[in-house]
């Protein structure tokens, strides 16, 4: 296994010390500062059909694959929200589900796939995408959350509910349905929307508490666009 660490609270970066020959992979640029004897190689990470795939989940079309040359070597990714960085170990029917944006970095050897919900309206209304990502194989992965993560250990039958959005990730043993807040007053008064997410074990689940798509709508009323003298965008925050 590849030693690292993870500091930064919730601006988070994690540096990883990889032996020499070891790699790792990353979307293209998300790379933060590294050793000089880490070698770079672009590709698409075990061809086009994965690569397209990639790309429909939300991730670059293209991987970077950073290898330690003679010796042992140092390579650092940061987060791009403000939030967490969890290590997961994916081991052979241990793999793991994630947002679109959830990945950040993984060992050489685990599989990024595309990962379709069985219906169709548990993306469109569960909040947390149609397509989603899979990482296989036997690894360790980085996966970026959006602000605080809580996780749960969930038994066999054992549920939770999960509004809008919320939900980072999810062991691949878990099962996510969609249902229908009950009650006319409860679906359009509560404010909590139509629909919740509900995950079944057994399996762990990872639950963020800042989805980035709640912190753009929170921050739009308070943003501006407006054309300046220039012919250009202005944005100014405030009435």
């Amino acid at each position: 296994m590849i030693r690292y660490e993870i500091e930064g609270g919730h601006l988070p970066v994690v540096i990883c010390y990889p032996q020499a020959g070891q790699s790792l992979c990353t979307e293209s640029g998300a790379m933060s500062w590294m050793s000089p004897n880490m070698r770079m190689d672009t590709n698409t990470g075990g061809g086009l059909k994965k690569a397209f795939g990639r790309l429909f989940s939300g991730e670059s079309i293209f991987m970077n694959e950073y290898t330690a040359m003679n010796g042992e070597g140092m390579i650092a990714f940061a987060s791009s929200f403000p939030g967490s960085i969890i290590p997961y170990q994916v081991t052979p029917g241990n793999g793991i589900i994630v947002q679109k944006r959830g990945f950040l970095a993984m060992e050489k050897g685990l599989e990024l796939s595309v990962y379709f919900q069985k219906k169709l309206g548990k993306g469109f209304f569960g909040g947390e995408g149609f397509i989603m990502q899979r990482i296989t194989g036997n690894g360790l992965v980085f996966l970026e959350i959006d602000g605080h993560c809580k996780q749960y250990e969930l038994k066999a039958g054992q549920s939770i509910l999960v509004d809008t959005g919320y939900l980072a990730a999810m062991s691949e043993s878990c099962t996510m349905d969609i249902e229908t807040v009950k009650g006319a007053k409860n679906m359009f008064l509560g404010g909590e929307g139509l629909f919740h997410t509900r995950i079944t074990g057994p399996g762990r689940v990872y639950l963020q508490s800042m989805p980035v798509i709640h912190t753009a709508q929170a921050l739009a009323p308070y943003i501006h666009v407006g054309d300046n003298d220039g012919g250009g965008i202005n944005i100014r925050f405030g009435d």
